[in-house]
This record gives C-alpha cells, sequence and structure tokens, in this order.
C-alpha cells in the first residue's frame, strides 16, 4: 500500500461547531481558526455533525466555507471538516455528501485548504467504500485531483470495528480509493450506544479493547488511531493518564475538547523536560521528590527503618521484613524506574551512535540515584544494556519531536522555552 498523507503524527483531534446562536454563527469556528502555538491542534474539525444543531448545518456548511476560505492558509494544523452521516440512514448520507460538495467547490475559496472529511457513524467496509464514492464524485465533480481529499472516520459502532480487520485487504483495489483513509478515530458514546453497555453509575466503559483494535488496525494498514474525547475537562489528571494508557497502546493522537485539552495534548506524547523517579507504593507508582541530592519518598505505604549490622527493616504491601544491605537494594531497585528527560534520551542515543561508530554493537549503561525513606538514604543504581534494539525503541518519541517541529513551526519557540535551544538542536540531529 502506498502511504498517500506526509503528515505522520496527530496529537490533538481539536471539534468546533460550525453554527451557534448569536449575532455570529461563525463565532467558534473564527476563534479556532486564531490558535497558534500549544494551543493549536495538529488537527482542526470544524464539526457540522453532534457539535452543531441540525437546523443550523446547512448554516454551518456557509460558515466553514466563509471562515475556512478567509484563515484557511494561516492556520498551522490540517483542517478536516466533519459532515453528517449514518450507516442505517440514506438520507443522512445524502445530506453529508451534499455539504461535502459545497464545501469543496473551489468558487468558495476554501477547499485549498481543505485536508479531507471525517465520517461518523460508519457500518461495515462497505458503508466505508460509499463515504469513499461520494468524496471521489465531489472531487470529479470539481475537477480536483483523485484522492486529494483525505478520509477518515469515527469508529462509533461493532461493525466499523470489525470493519477495520477489512482494511488491509480493501485498501489499494482498483474498485475503490479506500488509500485516501487517514485516520481512524474513536467515539466511545455512540460505541457504547451501539454495543448495548451499561454501567453501574452510567459512566462509559474505558474500552480499552476497541483503543488497541484501533490503534493495531491504524499501524496495520498506514493510518493514524485518534482515542475519543474525554468528557471530564475538568479532570487535567484523568486525561494525561488516559494518554499515557493510549501511548502504551501506540495511540499517541486524542481528541480534544478545549484549547486547554488541545495544549495537554500536544505536550504530554513530548519527551519530559527533567527526569525523575517513580517508585512502586500501595499499588501505584508514586513520583519521588529530587531533594538535597536524593529521591525522597514521603508516603505512608513505605517504611523503612535502620538496624545495627547492615540490617534493615522494610514495610511494603502490609508485610514487615528485615532485610540485609544487598537484599534492600534488590527490593528498592525492583520498585523503582527512572522517566527520563529528552536531555537523557539524546544522552543515551548519543553515547551508542559513538559506540557503534567504534565498532561496538552492544554497551552497558548505568544509573544510580540515593532513595530516602523514613530518614534513610539507600544508594540503588541499574545497568541496563542497549543494543540496536533498544536504540530504535529510545528513538521513537525522539522521532516524534523531530516530526513536530518541522511539522509545526509555530510551536518551535515554546519547545526552545520548555527544554532549551541547546538540547532542542542536539534532538534535531540524533537519530
Amino acid at each position: 500500500m502506498e502511504r498517500r498523507h506526509d503528515r505522520t503524527f496527530v496529537r490533538t483531534f481539536f471539534t468546533s461547531p460550525t453554527a451557534v446562536e448569536g449575532e455570529d454563527s461563525a463565532e467558534m469556528l473564527r476563534k479556532a481558526a486564531g490558535l497558534r502555538g500549544m494551543q493549536a491542534p495538529d488537527v482542526w474539525v470544524p464539526d457540522n455533525e453532534d457539535a452543531t444543531a441540525p437546523s443550523m448545518r446547512d448554516e454551518g456548511v456557509e460558515n466553514v466555507v466563509d471562515v475556512v476560505s478567509e484563515h484557511g492558509a494561516d492556520f498551522p494544523g490540517e483542517i478536516h471538516p466533519r459532515v453528517v452521516w449514518h450507516r442505517d440512514d440514506p438520507g443522512t448520507r445524502r445530506r453529508g455528501f451534499e455539504h461535502m460538495r459545497a464545501i469543496a467547490n473551489p468558487e468558495g475559496g476554501a477547499v485549498e485548504h481543505i485536508d479531507g472529511f471525517v465520517i461518523p457513524e460508519v457500518g461495515d467496509v462497505d458503508d466505508w467504500k460509499k463515504a469513499d464514492e461520494c468524496i471521489t464524485m465531489v472531487e470529479d465533480e470539481h475537477g480536483l485531483e483523485a484522492g486529494s481529499l483525505a478520509m477518515s472516520v469515527i469508529v462509533e459502532s461493532g461493525a466499523a470495528e470489525l470493519a477495520m480487520e477489512d482494511l488491509r485487504t480493501e485498501m489499494g483495489k482498483p474498485s475503490n480509493n479506500l488509500q485516501r483513509l487517514f485516520m481512524l478515530v474513536d467515539g466511545e458514546v455512540d460505541y457504547t450506544k451501539d454495543m448495548r453497555a451499561m454501567t453501574p453509575t452510567g459512566e462509559l466503559p474505558p474500552w480499552p479493547e476497541l483503543r488497541h483494535n484501533t490503534s493495531r488496525a491504524a499501524s496495520a494498514a498506514g493510518l493514524i488511531a485518534v482515542d475519543g474525547p474525554f468528557d471530564d475537562i475538568r479532570d487535567v489528571e484523568g486525561y494525561r493518564e488516559r494518554m499515557t494508557d493510549n501511548r502504551a497502546k501506540g495511540m499517541i493522537g486524542i481528541w480534544s475538547l478545549t484549547p486547554g485539552q488541545v495544549v495537554e495534548a500536544n505536550r504530554a506524547p513530548l519527551p519530559p523536560e527533567s527526569g525523575h523517579y517513580l517508585i512502586e507504593a500501595g499499588g501505584r507508582e508514586v513520583e519521588l521528590d529530587a531533594r538535597e541530592g536524593a529521591q525522597v519518598y514521603e508516603g505512608d505505604d513505605l517504611e523503612l527503618e535502620a538496624l545495627d549490622g547492615d540490617r534493615y527493616r522494610f514495610r511494603a504491601d502490609g508485610q514487615t521484613r528485615e532485610l540485609d544491605g544487598d537484599e534492600l537494594h534488590d527490593e528498592l531497585r525492583d520498585r523503582t524506574s527512572y522517566v527520563p528527560s529528552m536531555d537523557d534520551i539524546v544522552d543515551s542515543m548519543e553515547e551508542f551512535e559513538a559506540a557503534k561508530e567504534a565498532g561496538r554493537g552492544a554497551i552497558s549503561m548505568g544509573r544510580s540515584a540515593v532513595l530516602r525513606i523514613d530518614g534513610v538514604e539507600v544508594e540503588v543504581s541499574r545497568d541496563r544494556m542497549w543494543d540496536e534494539a533498544t536504540y530504535q525503541a529510545a528513538q521513537t518519541p525522539i522521532t516524534l519531536f523531530q516530526e513536530v517541529h518541522a511539522a509545526r513551526p509555530d510551536q518551535r519557540e515554546e519547545l526552545e522555552e520548555i527544554y532549551g535551544a541547546d538540547v532542542v538542536e542536539r534532538a534535531l540531529n540524533v537519530g
């Protein structure tokens, strides 16, 4: 399969209503079009579906054309309007087709800044092909290059989830143009409704399987996976935890509902500004506080007391044990992990690159820290063997940083403020 899209990453998928009540129904579109830097998403989605009242959607199309034609050239991300669609409703599909025709009409001046369309509520793969054919007809009618408009879908049904399994087989067939596919976006709210799922509290199920399946399908088909909306916009820590869990599945992108969420989602996948230690305590990982040359634990789930003769009393997980110095070192080493900063990652990559230049295929890299628990200090060290596979894994966040730096010039100044000009320059030159 030939990948048609230059962009290899999407951190943020930001929707805004295309029409709202008031003197200027395009107010929200104009505000979104003016976002820059870390507040500007990688993908902006003027939303003419759920975010816009049905009675205002025709006006919303006009607003998209007006605002994008005026401001689209200066917007730093991609622009992918969402139109109406439904796997079971021909009338809705027809309306979505007409809206795409209007937005893509060259006479309006918007299409030169439009990167594609987002299609919601898709069903099985034949329904995806219907949407693809509609976009193909729009391109043909308006004299646009075939496949120039990307298509992204929102996975909101069991049928759509199963359809992702067919993409590798279906994409590239001469009978369709599914190679225009760009993003696979989870829509957990409607997915929950379609699955008839219930929870005691009425909250959405976490659906880790859906997110895994979407990430897997995107990887297999050369597409980009994006998680659905996180509705509790005040729960910043919950949003961060969701993104951390997603990245462990290979899913970098997430839906952002506010400019504040955009900032969080733009920054979250990038390497940390500074490194820090974590320790397993009480069934979770707790960040240690760097203070006076030591990594300090101040919780109640771990207790440490120094006894006579290199002996220690250590309590964890409800159990108290007596350990000698070596046993305590091993226990704390196993409980402790280090989250490297970008500077740390670049240092390690540079060291390994130098070793390769010298003809060495693997090297050992060590890291040590002094842990302080209840005033008792213990030095913990760990050696890690670096080979080519380790190097390639470490390169993933650096490659993302390099791609962001190249694709988002509007964020470069903020990136230098975060990391420092020297670290940024070194990060751009490794790998």
